[in-house]
């Protein structure tokens, strides 16, 4: 039988609750511990679940840092703006800890390395630094930046041109990632986390074949 759905008119919702709704809706979301310094050299480390691959060719990732409560640009989007490079440093379980200690607001002085414990080491294409702990890292060369409306919790869709990947050696197996060695953890809504270990399941797409199949039971 079909499901009934409350219908939420996000027009008479408040800010608050559309976020809210987005957090616990798309889930789970992974998590980039993103890292940038601005024009004279400081460093900054910051976590963002709006993130996502966008392409392949050129490869590239996206994150959206939204601006704070009280509208003002977070550390990482002036950094970003002023350099054009960042680093993406994605999480694993091992590193939930650490990543949360960034997560702070940090006023502008704090150096978010030290803070979280976490390690800085040199890249490679971009002035950021990397996160040493991290097992797998993205240096990137900004693409694109697009501002999605103005005001607190308003978002900047920043796309970035991967130029380099570091892929720990345990993780990097005939061309692709092995996800129990990884164990990356995800976003879910408010406080809470997922471990991507169990109830993993495979689920091929479809081919061709079964193209030809649904056209054939057609006629």
């Amino acid at each position: 039988m079909p499901q009934t759905h409350r219908l939420l008119e996000l027009s008479r919702m408040d800010v608050q609750e559309r976020y809210k709704l987005l957090i616990g809706s798309i889930v789970p979301r992974p998590i980039a511990l993103v890292s940038t310094v601005n024009r004279e050299g400081q460093p900054n480390l910051a976590p963002f679940s709006f993130f996502m691959g966008v392409g392949a060719n050129p490869p590239a990732v996206a994150i959206s840092p939204m601006r704070r409560g009280d509208g003002s640009r977070k550390d990482t989007l002036r950094n970003i703006e002023e350099t054009g490079q960042f680093v993406v440093n994605c999480i694993s379980f091992a590193l939930a800890e650490a990543m949360n200690r960034a997560s702070a607001d940090w006023p502008q002085e704090v150096d978010e390395f030290a803070v979280s414990g976490l390690t800085p080491i040199e890249s490679l294409r971009v002035r950021p630094p990397r996160v040493a702990e991290s097992p797998i890292q993205f240096e990137c060369q900004l693409l694109h930046l697009l501002p999605i409306g103005e005001g607190p919790l308003s978002g900047t869709l920043v796309v970035g041109q991967v130029l380099v990947a570091h892929v720990r050696e345990e993780l990097y197996e005939e061309g692709r990632i092995r996800l129990e060695a990884y164990d990356p953890i995800g976003r879910l809504g408010g406080s809470a986390y997922v471990r991507v270990r169990t109830d993993v399941f495979e689920l091929p797409r479809p081919g061709p074949e079964i193209i030809s199949t649904y056209f054939k039971a057609e006629r």
